[in-house]
């Protein structure tokens, strides 16, 4: 049986599998102010790894953005302060050694894939 923790409204504030303090409140596994308590953090949890994919998505977006603008001459490197020009470095070289490392473990006959034109059907 868990056991719960609540603030001075009686929402459930932490949910213990051990009464490791005093104060706290046995309750039912299947209580549904537990299950609402566990969903809440979940789903929030969800929401800030949304976020984040979000961003991480957003940030290469900008990447290629700026590449785009130096490659057609409308900004130069030198124009990005200092900090931008050491991140868009590293990231490059990041990038770089990611792309070195596909290529020991990627085979030419993993690019195909079937109906492209190459090879046959599945079926």
């Amino acid at each position: 049986m868990p056991f719960v923790k609540r603030d001075a409204d009686g929402k459930i504030t932490a949910v213990h599998m051990e009464a490791r303090e005093d104060g706290l409140e046995e309750v039912s596994a299947d209580d549904p102010e537990v299950s609402d308590f566990l969903y809440l953090k979940h789903s929030e949890k969800r929401d800030g790894e949304e976020w984040l994919d979000s961003d991480l998505a957003l940030s290469r977006v900008l990447e290629d953005l700026i590449d785009l603008l130096i490659a057609k001459k409308y900004i130069m490197f030198t124009d990005l302060p200092a900090a931008a020009q050491q991140k868009l470095i590293g990231r490059r070289g990041l990038r770089k050694e990611f792309a070195y490392v596909e290529t020991l473990f990627s085979t030419d006959d993993e690019d195909d894939l079937p109906g492209d034109g190459e090879g046959g059907d599945f079926l």
